[in-house]
């Protein structure tokens, strides 16, 4: 054993736990202390030869979390459940048990927190999204089961460096994706800059690195003009009778790291790395102190923020302003109250009523039903949604920035910055968004894509006879809020429209992957399906994929699985194989199988076929069949790269087939082209241009640089054959400036 694993197994938890107590009578008032060391007494007991990583017992953990959970300021109830919180999972105790001793509320609070149950889900990406709607489900009942998740977060965060590198990068990324904004929502700038700064240092240890040195090297000049800084400011606000504390520090690691990519700059680039912070007792001071500041030093244009008259959703209120010092050097400056300083840097827990008095179990509940209704929101407008929607919706919601605009009224409505008329109208209320027919802003007419800024006043029309929401508004809406809304019309008005073209969007993914709706009607795949999204029959399905409720991809790829599942009760694609390569041994009469997406296997009838997507085959090309494990027979080129890889591979033998296209083709083929030529203006325009005058169907076109001026389109089409593929790569080649046009695995 190391010396530090060692040295851990030396930490005392009676000691610890006794430094929590001194902690909890220096800051908190009215705690039954008495009922904390029951607590920790049941979780030194339940955890009782439980290690962590780093060799110390770990029931130093419990009174880390609960420790932390003092320095945010939660109450009584919380530190208790602070030091409980892993034993529901991690030990014999049950809810029960804690809730004969120590209450409903702290039972309810630990089984919250307790780690969620493992459900096997189709990708790490929907179990983290189940995981995170029970969380926020939970924080809806009591907001206190996600301030002491954060803090069992940040202990294990500052512990990271004993877990493997893959279990750091994996922690790190969800605490940077959803912890850390969640603090942030929650007002938690203190732990959130701490999991952000600890998140990076193993995400990207390298440039964590290099900023944390070269702040080490510049440190003694940064302080310095600091120092200088604040006693110009304090001489200043003194002379003026402005009763102030000022605080200076510089940025985060992550938040000099965010500027540095965001602006493709080196830290060297990065001239506002200091910021000072001027606490006040009232808000005409705050007013009267940025007066003062801009008279002493150059505001920089553009970069004046009132929060105090625009709260944050978060409860976060200050004045920033950024200017420039007598040295030319450009720093941000603060400006707030002492209670929005407590705010900002607790959030949730400075406005709690406990602190005065009031029942803290009470007046936490009351409080959760109102100043957390987003919670509730963000639930109930999540649904429907499948795992990618529901992490990309839930960040716009919650953590991105915001833009404030009025109504007519003049009452302020916040929205996801990069918001639209469209996310306004909804906002107001459902019916005004589906009967909208046009918007104003600022007395001017404006389309329905126009990006609303903060100020602008925003009007919108409406008529009784509006046709209601178009599909196009699901891209132009930025909140997830309006998407949904939108989704729920559609749902209620069009239900027939929706299974027509829902049936339509799974028939092609599913194509696209090598089945056919027929492989996955089968009601031992799609009863399971069904059954896990609470749908009556395949219809329901289809309108959800019509609506916007469920992804075509994410179906197909549910069906998909089932249908894997279901194949060891079947005779394995490979059994059938080696059942025909032992007629072809034996010089038996080859059976003409039937056709599947236009090909045959010898052999077998109604075998699963898919296409590579490494090589994207036509009718026309030399094909071979290589038998998959799960997945049936993939069709590649002969010529693809991948093939010959596989045909060099040994183990290999006796999983490839003979396969060729039927006689007669009625389907068209998705097949992706890559065009190299000179990086001019109008290229990809070109591309296009020509495409049109084809009548190609074109899926998908995208277009980057290679450098030396030189780079490649790359286009997904439908074609019908080899002939068409060449006539069409044959125009595409007599574009001026194009080099070459190849096909994917070549």
């Amino acid at each position: 054993m190391d010396t530090q694993n060692q040295k851990n197994n030396t930490v005392d938890p009676d000691a610890l736990f006794e430094e929590l107590v001194r902690k909890i009578r220096e800051n908190t008032h009215n705690m039954d202390l008495g009922r904390i060391r029951a607590a920790y007494e049941m979780a030194r007991m339940a955890h009782s030869g439980q290690k962590r990583k780093d060799g110390s017992p770990y029931v130093t953990h419990c009174i880390a979390a609960a420790d932390i959970s003092v320095d945010i300021g939660l109450d009584e109830e919380s530190i208790i459940a602070a030091l409980l919180h892993d034993v529901i999972e991690d030990t014999s105790l049950t809810h029960d048990d804690i809730a004969k001793q120590f209450g409903t509320a702290v039972a309810d609070i630990v089984e919250g927190v307790t780690k969620l149950t493992r459900v096997q889900y189709t990708s790490k990406e929907d179990e983290q999204a189940e995981n995170l709607r029970k969380m926020l489900l939970a924080m809806s009942k009591d907001i206190r089961v996600i301030l002491i998740k954060i803090a069992d977060r940040l202990h294990n965060m500052r512990t990271m460096a004993y877990q493997s590198p893959d279990k750091q990068k994996s922690k790190s990324l969800e605490t940077m994706e959803i912890y850390a904004p969640i603090a942030h929502r929650l007002g938690m700038q203190r732990a959130k800059w701490e999991l952000e700064d600890l998140s990076l240092q193993y995400l990207d240890p390298e440039g964590y690195k290099e900023i944390t040195d070269n702040l080490t090297r510049r440190m003694p000049e940064l302080e310095r003009f600091m120092d200088s800084m604040k006693a110009k400011i304090q001489t200043r606000l003194e002379a003026e009778g402005v009763q102030c504390t000022i605080y200076c520090r510089i940025k985060h690691v992550y938040s000099i790291y965010r500027k540095m990519f965001a602006q493709k700059l080196d830290i060297n680039g990065i001239f506002d790395l200091c910021a000072f912070r001027v606490i006040v007792d009232s808000i005409p001071d705050c007013y009267n102190v940025l007066g003062i500041i801009h008279d002493m030093f150059k505001p920089v244009p553009g970069r004046f923020k009132d929060y105090i008259s625009t709260p944050k959703p978060n409860m976060y209120q200050s004045v920033h302003t950024t200017v420039i010092g007598s040295e030319g050097i450009p720093f941000e400056v603060q400006i707030r109250t002492w209670e929005m300083h407590y705010t900002a840097e607790y959030g949730v827990a400075a406005h709690w009523k406990y602190k005065m008095g009031a029942s803290a179990n009470t007046a936490l509940r009351d409080g959760d039903e109102t100043t957390f209704a987003w919670v509730r929101r963000l639930l109930e407008s999540q649904q429907e949604s499948d795992a990618s929607d529901f992490f990309y919706n839930m960040k716009v919601d919650m953590f991105a920035d915001e833009v404030f605009v009025f109504s007519p009224k003049g009452d302020v409505i916040n929205l996801p910055a990069g918001a639209t008329p469209i996310d306004f109208a909804y906002n107001i209320h459902s019916d005004i968004g589906n009967r909208m027919v046009g918007a104003k802003v600022n007395g001017r007419i404006v389309t329905y894509d126009y990006v609303l800024q903060n100020g602008d006043i925003v009007e919108i029309r409406t008529s009784k006879s509006a046709p209601g929401p178009s599909r196009d508004w699901l891209n132009t809406a930025k909140s997830n809020s309006a998407r949904t809304k939108i989704k729920q019309w559609f749902k209620k008005e069009r239900r027939e429209e929706n299974i027509i073209r829902g049936r339509a969007m799974l028939e092609d993914e599913l194509r696209h992957n090598g089945l056919t709706l027929d492989d996955v009607s089968d009601d031992a795949v799609c009863s399971p399906m069904l059954k896990r999204f609470s749908f009556t029959c395949m219809d329901d399905m289809f309108a959800a994929i019509g609506y916007g409720g469920l992804t075509a991809t994410r179906a197909c790829n549910r069906l998909r699985d089932e249908l894997k599942n279901q194949e060891p009760k079947r005779k394995t694609a490979l059994d059938k194989v080696s059942e025909a390569a032992g007629r072809r041994e034996s010089h038996a009469p080859k059976k003409e199988g039937k056709a599947v997406h236009g090909i045959l296997v010898e052999g077998l009838s109604n075998c699963l076929v898919k296409f590579s997507r490494c090589c994207t085959p036509v009718p026309g090309d030399d094909i071979m069949g290589f038998i998959t494990r799960g997945q049936g027979v993939s069709i590649h080129r002969r010529d693809c790269v991948n093939c010959q890889q596989l045909l060099s591979n040994p183990e290999n033998n006796g999983r490839w087939v003979e396969v060729s296209w039927a006689g007669k083709i009625t389907e068209s083929y998705l097949t992706t082209i890559m065009i190299s030529a000179k990086d001019r203006n109008g290229m990809v325009m070109d591309v296009a241009t020509v495409l049109n005058s084809l009548n190609a169907k074109v899926h998908s076109l995208s277009a980057r640089t290679t450098g030396l001026n030189f780079g490649v389109v790359s286009v997904t089409l439908e074609v019908k054959d080899a002939a068409e593929l060449k006539y069409i790569t044959n125009k595409l080649s007599s574009i001026p400036g194009v080099n070459n046009v190849t096909r994917n695995g070549m």
